[in-house]
């Protein structure tokens, strides 16, 4: 009995000491926080997704007071957080530009493929098989989810074989791009009114790139001669915008001939053009004359002669 007070004894002593040193540390080693910080983390919508670039919202806020990252980085919160942010820090919160993410394929590969892949539905355990999965296409979409199971916004699906972003959901916070084994997802900057995309990765030329894909980009260059900006040009064989120039005309679109270049997520549809009108018939030469008048001779009245004349 006598040892067991003894030990309790021992330990609230023990207890007592490291937790006076540890009260002498806290005081020692408190660093003041600045109360923006947390002011700026209470406005952040907490996702965490690391799209600014910091490590969680948290980390994000820290840096926005220290002066190393701009008010309106934060993808997920939108201009409303940059500007609740900017009138913490006493500063505008300027002009931001939406980033939407875009998955640069269509699918039109998956009826092309080297052979039946049946292992784990993930693409980044496909791209390790030999050949980097089962698509002819080096370049097209595993279609396997793993961007779907990192996305934090439920922003993008796999649908018929393809990865599809929903753009009112997405929130450019760059998880899709950073997991796609084959680095075809990338943020777009929508600054036209209507946003115009070359959803293809391929760098093929033109005769390989028909054998594995459906509507993959042939490097045809029809799009650049149609672009009055001079926004869209060919590089190794594939078309890709300038979005500093683009306008959003979608003239490039109109010219694509395999129908892959998309306005706003949709192929717009060709009107045929409209028929010539037909030349005016040439007037028809006079048959002929206009008819000269005629004279027509009366015959002339018999004049009588007085009676009793010849008498």
């Amino acid at each position: 009995m006598t040892t067991v007070i003894i030990a309790l004894v021992v330990l609230a002593v023990l207890g007592g000491v490291f937790g006076l040193v540890l009260a002498i540390a806290a005081k020692v080693f408190h660093v003041e926080k600045d109360p923006r910080e947390e002011a700026i983390a209470g406005c952040l919508p907490g996702a965490n997704c690391g799209g600014c670039g910091f490590p969680g919202c948290s980390g994000y806020a820290a840096a926005v007071v220290k002066g190393e990252a701009p008010v309106n980085a934060c993808a997920a919160g939108g201009e409303a957080v940059a500007g609740q942010i900017a009138e913490i820090m006493g500063v505008s919160a300027g002009d931001s530009v939406r980033m939407v993410a875009q998955v640069r394929c269509t699918g039109g590969g998956r009826d092309h493929t080297q052979y039946e892949y049946v292992g784990l539905q993930d693409c980044l355990a496909a791209s390790r098989v030999p050949g980097g999965g089962a698509l002819g296409c080096a370049y097209g979409c595993l279609g396997l989810g793993s961007c779907e199971k990192a996305c934090p916004f439920d922003a993008i699906h796999v649908k018929n074989g393809v990865a599809v972003v929903d753009e009112d959901k997405c929130k450019a916070c760059n998880k899709c791009v950073d997991i796609c084994p084959r680095h075809i997802i990338a943020l777009e900057p929508y600054k036209t009114r209507r946003h115009v995309t070359v959803p293809c990765s391929s760098k093929d030329k033109g005769a390989d790139a028909r054998k594995v894909c459906d509507n993959g980009c042939i490097g045809c260059s029809l799009c650049v001669k149609a672009c009055p900006k001079e926004a869209i040009a060919v590089e190794g064989n594939l078309a890709r915008i300038n979005y500093e120039t683009c306008i959003g005309c979608g003239l490039c679109a109109q010219k694509c001939p395999r129908k892959l270049i998309t306005i706003d997520g949709k192929v717009p549809e060709v009107k045929p053009a409209a028929p010539k009108p037909a030349a005016p018939a040439a007037p028809k030469a006079e048959e002929s004359k206009k008819a000269e008048p005629v004279e027509i001779e009366m015959p002339k009245e018999k004049v009588k002669e007085p009676a009793g004349k010849n008498e």
